[in-house]
């Protein structure tokens, strides 16, 4: 599976967000060893050090998760990545995005999507966001950011089933926003 390119660095003012490497487990682990941000997450023990080192682990092999560094403590306080990259539709999704609670509420989640999707903007004109039902925080997160609800999903799971909501952000939508909001 193709992955969209990813530069060494990605500088915002409140965050940097760079790929994950195989040394950022430990620092990564001490943000998402938080119970609470898992809470509404399809996959609530992903606090525990087994269940969240194969995500790690799964997310090595992606090739297309960024580690999101705090610009003024340096420290790293989440990851997001980018999935199912289409070359030929010019799509990608972007998701499994979890950040320090200390940075819930402010602007890091709404940076944190803008950098990316200008990063993917420069390869495709749809971003697709997929969220569980349950996961009220993130979909209230997704509208604040310019997200459009587009449709549901039953995702098949380990055990039973889920309900998940589509939300996509154009290219063209988000570089009016932007651009309105620069002005």
């Amino acid at each position: 599976m193709q992955s969209l390119p990813l530069s060494a660095s990605i500088v915002g003012e409140l965050i940097e967000l760079r790929p994950l490497q195989a040394e950022d487990f430990d620092a990564l682990y001490r943000v998402a060893s938080d119970p609470l941000i898992w809470a509404q997450h399809p996959s609530p023990t992903r606090y525990q050090e087994a269940v969240f080192r194969q995500w790690f682990d799964e997310a090595m092999k992606s090739e297309s998760v960024l580690v999101v560094i705090d610009r003024a403590s340096h420290q790293v306080v989440g990851s997001s990545r980018y999935y199912e990259f289409n070359e030929q539709t010019r799509e990608v999704a972007v998701g499994y995005t979890f950040l320090a609670r200390e940075k819930w509420g402010g602007g890091v989640n709404g940076e944190l999507k803008r950098l990316m999707l200008t990063h993917a903007f420069q390869w495709v004109d749809t971003a697709w966001f997929h969220i569980a039902g349950q996961n009220i925080r993130s979909q209230r997160a997704m509208e604040k950011i310019g997200g459009t609800f587009s449709h549901t999903s039953i995702k098949q799971l380990a055990v039973g089933t889920q309900e998940n909501f589509f939300y996509k952000i154009e290219r063209a939508t988000f570089e009016l926003r932007n651009s309105m909001a620069a002005t």
